[in-house]
């Protein structure tokens, strides 16, 4: 007997070119993310795409009324406080984006996922409606407004329960997809590892589960024999019990990659080597800083969420020492809580880095709304006390007054990842924020005759001064700590000098290889 397709499948994921309605909800979003599920993309090319944003309208004399809301306003009062005095050219105050802004950045999402927008509109309201989110009267308009464009999928730049899905759907004749679903699709479009996979189809599962549309009873199953009479396992709790077994074979298989890359952790650990981790907005320029500072080759795309996989790479400090510079998955507004839990194999690099960059746009007016969307999500990873450095990216874009305007400190840089303007400056800041292996000044006599030594001073310290002296030669040099419990063991005796940070020793660098 034949049944319909879950509601959640038929509205999310579509069907794939070898689909039929037979296969149960879990096989199907099993398959569609091993084969890239095609939510918004069709065979004849981009689909037609129609974006609603909602705005909800507070009177100015409405008092939050829960303790929640009232946290949540106290604290955005506190972080707007904290960096009323750090500037950017262009921008707003947090949480204050407009209904256009946030539209623009549907679009974006979008066309990441390889859609076509044919029309947008704001729907504005005092509260939602607990049916259609819109209400009816917008809803009337939607359906018109499709059928006119041809839209075959609706967005919503906002988070739809299963009913209002199904109801709007019902309405429209179209298919809707909220941002959360979105966010997924444009996930598994870019995970090319089976780590990526597993991650993006374990967040699918999850946000599939409460949306799953049984048929009742038609759809049971009835055993034989006595005492089995009655209305039996409907489909519903099949595909349930289905989806439930596969998140735990998902979850099982995640569990051995945590594992791994903890091995491979603890190894990296054994040798005194920091890790630097890249976080920030999509499209900040995460990638192109990383392939600018470690010559990576990483994918440079405009689309958002282009790099999903985490690379890590060497990076050569002014000081000689080595760090792992780690460039992460980008983060966005109204991140899936989902995809946190789903990716927090790969987002263990983030917790445990030694420093964080935290990469901005300075060219975009939302940049303090963005960077609170970032550190939102560091905080749900417990990176609060990680040290970070702030990198104000894409320079270049600015004219001359608003040049002016930035002002880098002691824990921020101001750069261009295109032109490479700044970079020789967020070097020399990242090696006097690294505390691991420090760096000392000390003076050496070295045997000529001992060229081993010499060469590894050569190659893994800064040579200050030399000359020589009965068949010796006496180096002042500023080496990591590593390099000088070498030069220990050696048995030679020298004087060290404490104190100098490795900001000086960058500052006195001048030019270095990476």
């Amino acid at each position: 007997m034949s049944r319909r397709t879950p509601g959640a499948i038929r509205s999310g994921e579509g069907r794939t070119p070898n689909s039929n309605e037979e296969l149960s909800a879990a096989a199907q979003v099993k398959q569609a993310a091993r084969h890239s599920p095609r939510m918004i993309a069709t065979r004849g090319g981009a689909e037609r795409a129609f974006l609603i944003g909602v705005e909800y309208r507070r009177r100015r004399d409405a008092k939050p009324h829960s303790v929640g809301e009232q946290a949540q306003l106290a604290a955005q009062a506190r972080r707007s406080a904290s960096t009323a005095a750090e500037g950017t050219p262009g921008e707003q105050p947090a949480g204050h984006l407009t209904p256009e802004e946030l539209l623009a950045e549907l679009h974006e999402l979008a066309l990441s996922a390889g859609a076509e927008v044919v029309g947008e509109f704001v729907q504005r309201r005092d509260r939602p409606d607990p049916a259609t989110l819109i209400g009816r009267g917008k809803l009337e308009e939607l359906s018109g407004a499709v059928a006119s464009s041809g839209a075959a999928v609706v967005l919503f730049d906002h988070e739809l329960t299963p009913s209002q899905q199904r109801n709007i759907e019902a309405a429209v004749g179209a298919r809707v997809i909220d941002r959360t679903q979105l966010i997924l699709d444009i996930f598994a479009r870019h995970a090319r590892t089976r780590e990526g996979q597993l991650q993006v189809e374990l967040a699918q599962l999850e946000y599939l589960l409460p949306r799953l549309a049984g048929r009742g009873v038609e759809m049971s199953q009835l055993g034989g024999g006595i005492g089995t009479r009655g209305p039996g396992e409907t489909q519903l709790e099949t595909d349930r019990r289905k989806i439930y077994r596969r998140i735990r074979d998902v979850k099982q298989q995640l569990e051995a990659v945590r594992r791994t890359r903890a091995q491979q952790r603890q190894r990296r650990e054994t040798a005194p080597i920091a890790t630097v981790a890249l976080v920030g907005y999509t499209n900040a320029g995460k990638s192109t800083l990383f392939n600018a500072l470690t010559e990576a080759g990483v994918l440079e795309s405009s689309k958002m969420f282009a790099t999903l996989d985490p690379t890590i790479r060497a990076l050569t400090l002014p000081s000689r020492r080595k760090v792992l510079l780690s460039d992460t998955v980008g983060f966005i507004r109204q991140l899936p809580h989902a995809l946190v839990s789903a990716f927090r194999a790969t987002l263990e690099e983030v917790q445990r880095a030694s420093l964080i960059l935290h990469v901005s746009d300075a060219t975009n007016a939302a940049v303090r709304e963005q960077d609170e969307q970032v550190e939102q999500v560091l905080h749900e990873l417990e990176a609060d006390n990680t040290p970070r450095l702030r990198v104000l990216n894409k320079i270049d874009l600015l004219n001359t007054d608003e040049r002016a305007k930035l002002r880098a400190t002691a824990d921020s840089a101001c750069v261009s990842a295109r032109t490479g303007e700044g970079l020789e400056a967020l070097i020399a800041l990242i090696d006097a924020m690294i505390q691991v292996d420090p760096v000392s000044r000390v003076r050496l006599r070295v045997p000529q005759n001992e060229g081993k030594l010499l060469a590894l001073l050569e190659a893994k310290a800064r040579i200050l001064s030399r000359r020589y002296k009965a068949g010796s030669a006496i180096l002042e040099i500023e080496a990591p700590e590593s390099v000088l419990r070498q030069v220990r063991k050696a048995e030679l005796a020298f004087s060290e000098t404490r104190g100098n940070s490795p900001a000086a020793v960058a500052g006195r660098s001048g030019s270095h290889k990476r």
